[in-house]
């Protein structure tokens, strides 16, 4: 069964490219978020390089990879944070990625209306935990860094 968006009203159309292009450019801001703050980690420290993040863009891709982000960054978060001898919690991030990654798949399996709806709320809240997290370790990193050009202290010693 073919599914013809020509018998669908204007302004149905309209609005459901609007929000695919909301959602796009959320997931833009949110790549650039997670960018920034590999950019603070020392390349030595990275499991992930900068440019990599951009394919949290891609849909259908980002279910998979959204997972390979929340690992890979907080490795990398792991890392710095022991060199820059930083007290974080364990694996920074990891579970609040891995979670909001779980419900993100989850609201992407044709499910039933109210499941697919608990879901897509889930993925929601639980995206929105993250990208604040995140945020939050580049405004640590930033004021680390801060702190070490105001003390003239080199980042290795």
């Amino acid at each position: 069964m073919n599914f013809d968006y020509q018998h669908l009203p204007e302004g149905i159309v309209q609005l459901l490219a609007a929000l695919g292009i909301i959602t796009v450019l959320i997931w833009v801001f949110y790549a650039n978020t997670v960018r920034k703050v590999i950019r603070l980690i020392a390349p030595e420290n990275r499991f992930l390089k900068p440019d990599q993040v951009w394919l949290l863009v891609i849909p259908l891709f980002n279910i998979y990879w959204n997972f390979v982000v929340a690992r890979r960054l907080a490795d990398s978060l792991t890392n710095e944070f022991f060199d820059r001898k930083i007290a974080e919690e364990e694996s920074p991030g990891k579970i609040a990625g891995i979670r909001y990654a779980i419900f993100f798949l989850l609201c992407n399996i044709p499910l039933p209306g109210i499941i697919s709806l608990t879901f897509f709320l889930l993925a929601v809240i639980y995206f929105v935990a993250y990208w604040v997290k995140v945020y939050n370790f580049k405004l640590l990193l930033e004021e680390h860094d801060h702190f070490l050009e105001s003390h003239n202290i080199s980042k290795k010693g």
